[in-house]
C-alpha cells in the first residue's frame, strides 16, 4: 500500500465537532480534500462551511454537552452518509478566568465541555462503528495545557488532561473495532488567536523551537493520519503538534547569570 492510497478517505464518513471555525474548520478541510464525506457541528451554522475540491461539508446543529443531541449527531452522519468512519472530538475552548475567584458554574461549563461532551459523542459513535464492517476511529484534540501548567485556564486545562487519560481508557475498552487516539495541540494560529494572545502573537511564535505557532492544517495532518490506514497499529497514542515544545524558563535564569555581558 502506498502511502498516499491510505490517506485517501474517498467513500469514508467522518465527524468534526466544532468543525465550522478555527482548527475545526481546518481539519474537515483536510478530510474533505482527502474525498471524505464530513459532517460538522455547532450551535449556530455559519454563513460558509469548509469546503474542498468542489464537496462543502454538511452541518448539523447540536450543542454536544447534550448527551441527547450528541447521540443524534452520529446518528446522522450514519443515516446521511450509510456509516461513520471517523470521529474529530474537536469542540471545546475556555476563556481566562483566575481559579480563585471563577465561579462553580464556570468551571462545570469549561469541564463539561471539553471533557464529559467528547465522551458522550465517542460513547455514541462507539456504538455505531462497533457494528459495522471497520470498526472506526475516534480522535480527540488535545491541548499542551493538559500536560503542563495552565494558569488562568486551570479547569481546562485538567479537562484537557482528563480527555487525553481517556483516550487511553476508551483505546482499551473498545478495542479491536475502534481505534482512539489524542492529538496534543500547542499554540496554534487562527482567527479567533488574538483574543486568547492579544497583540503578542509574534512573540508567543518565537517560543516556539519550530519558529511559528500551528496552523489548523498541521493538526488536520495529524488527524488524517491517526484516522488512517497507515495508524492501523497506534490507539491510546498521543501525538503531540507543538513545534517543538516550549524553552524551559530556567535556561534564561542560567543563561543570564552565566553570561551576564552578553545581556
Amino acid at each position: 500500500m502506498k502511502p498516499m492510497d491510505a490517506l485517501d478517505f474517498t467513500g469514508r464518513s467522518v465527524i468534526v465537532t466544532g468543525g465550522t471555525r478555527g482548527i475545526g474548520a481546518g481539519i474537515a478541510h483536510g478530510f474533505l480534500a482527502a474525498g471524505a464525506q464530513v459532517l460538522v457541528c455547532g450551535r449556530n451554522e455559519p454563513a460558509e462551511l469548509p469546503s474542498a475540491d468542489g464537496r462543502t461539508a454538511q452541518f448539523v446543529g447540536v450543542d454536544v454537552c447534550d448527551p441527547g443531541q450528541a447521540a443524534m449527531l452520529a446518528r446522522t452522519a450514519a443515516e446521511r452518509f450509510g456509516r461513520l468512519d471517523v470521529v474529530v472530538n474537536n469542540a471545546g475552548g475556555a476563556p481566562y478566568a483566575d481559579a480563585a475567584t471563577a465561579s462553580p458554574r464556570l468551571h462545570a461549563k469549561v469541564i463539561a465541555l471539553n471533557l464529559i461532551a467528547p465522551l458522550h459523542v465517542a460513547q455514541a459513535a462507539n456504538a455505531i462503528m462497533q457494528d459495522q464492517p471497520g470498526g472506526g476511529a475516534i480522535v480527540m484534540i488535545g491541548s499542551v495545557s493538559g500536560v503542563r501548567p495552565s494558569p488562568g485556564t486551570a479547569a481546562y486545562g485538567a479537562a484537557k488532561a482528563g480527555l487525553h487519560s481517556l483516550a487511553t481508557s476508551l483505546a482499551v475498552e473498545w478495542a479491536p473495532k475502534v481505534r482512539v487516539n489524542s492529538v496534543v495541540v500547542g499554540p496554534a494560529l487562527t482567527e479567533r488567536s488574538s483574543v486568547h494572545y492579544g497583540d503578542a502573537l509574534a512573540e508567543v511564535s518565537r517560543t516556539v523551537p519550530l519558529g511559528r505557532m500551528a496552523l489548523p492544517q498541521d493538526v488536520a495532518s495529524a488527524c488524517l493520519f491517526l484516522a488512517s490506514r497507515l495508524a492501523s497499529y497506534i490507539s491510546g497514542a498521543a501525538l503531540t503538534v507543538h513545534g517543538g515544545g516550549e524553552r524551559p524558563e530556567y535556561l534564561a535564569a542560567v543563561e543570564d547569570a552565566a553570561y551576564p555581558a552578553q545581556k
